[in-house]
């Protein structure tokens, strides 16, 4: 199976924007859909967006369609989230995931996704 290694985290302004990647190694990329949650201490991780394996087909959270942009690039087995006009709320350990399980795109919860990354920070200063 995959290995997931996130990057591109960090502190940024509000209004500002990050695209945080996520590599996957050792395992056949396309065999997966995948996601990106973030988590704040304390609370339940929280889903943010999810791309089918092709990449033709994806899913947002409600408070982060319009803003966030989930891609893939198969030939470089990774995926992208792209974050635009950023809130001190967004502030939070983002992670990604795989999940095997490719015939429903509607799976936001995380006991879905069974490979996970160590996860990237993503701050937002006011």
């Amino acid at each position: 199976q995959v290995q997931l290694v996130e990057s591109g985290g960090g502190l940024v302004q509000a209004g500002g924007s990050l695209r945080l990647s996520c590599a996957a190694s050792g395992g056949t990329f396309t065999l997966y859909s995948m996601g990106w949650f973030r988590q704040v201490v304390g609370i339940e991780r929280e889903f943010v967006a999810r791309i089918n394996w092709r990449g033709d087909t994806t899913r947002y959270a409600d408070s982060m369609e319009g803003r966030f942009t989930i891609s893939r690039d198969n030939d470089k087995n990774t995926v992208y989230l792209q974050m635009n006009n950023l809130k001190p709320e967004d502030t939070a350990v983002y992670y990604c995931a795989a999940d095997s399980y490719m015939w429903d795109d509607a799976r936001y919860s995380p006991d879905s996704y069974h490979i996970w990354g160590q996860g990237t920070q993503v701050t937002v200063s006011s």
